[in-house]
């Protein structure tokens, strides 16, 4: 009976051992991503990340609208600010937008409406006493402040808990020295709500 129980558990063991070799060799043989096809459970083009073409086109276009340049902005070269977005587009003279970055708001928001830039610093020290750099000044309002765009010089942002009233709209570096190149005194700046 040891004998016969003893081919068994061997029978059992091989037949085990060729069914996991089998389904290994069929696993390994299975392409890495499936091929989209119309006869695929949803019948969609698939791209590199396994999303939908269409989810990725709908996301793309929705990143388009969010940074599409606001209507009733304007015309002609000009910086336009928009307080719900928190986003600046810069507009070359042939109305196409030629960089659009987020800001750090100010404690308190400038009337909307056009402006024009009234002066600039190359550097100087926010109310928050953080040294800043490509300072564009365009607006001050009855209460003394004083609206502009800056950077940080070590890129660091305002502190949005603040209760003093500011009008200094911090940028990162970058977008701060690409506004500067293009807000010269006189300049063209529309805030739209």
């Amino acid at each position: 009976m040891a004998r016969s129980s003893g081919i068994i558990v061997a029978a059992l063991t091989a037949a085990a051992l060729g069914g996991v070799g089998f389904l290994a060799f069929q696993a390994e043989a299975a392409p890495d991503r499936p091929r989209p096809s119309a006869s695929s459970p949803s019948g969609k083009e698939k791209g590199q990340d396994g999303q939908d073409k269409a989810g990725q086109d709908q996301a793309a276009k929705e990143k388009e609208a969010a940074t599409a340049l606001p209507a009733n902005s304007g015309t002609g070269a000009r910086v336009v600010y928009a307080l719900a977005q928190k986003r600046v587009w810069l507009v070359g003279a042939d109305g196409k937008v030629t960089r659009t970055f987020e800001v750090a708001p100010s404690t308190v928001n400038p009337p909307v409406g056009p402006y024009k830039v009234t002066s600039r610093d190359p550097t100087g020290l926010g109310s928050d006493n953080t040294r800043i750099e490509h300072i564009v000044r365009f607006h001050r309002d009855a209460n003394g402040v004083v609206f502009g765009f800056s950077a940080a010089v070590d890129g660091s942002l305002p502190d949005p808990a603040s209760t003093k009233k500011t009008g200094g709209i911090r940028e990162k570096p970058a977008d701060g020295l690409a506004l500067w190149n293009v807000a010269v005194n006189g300049a063209k700046v529309v805030v739209v709500p």
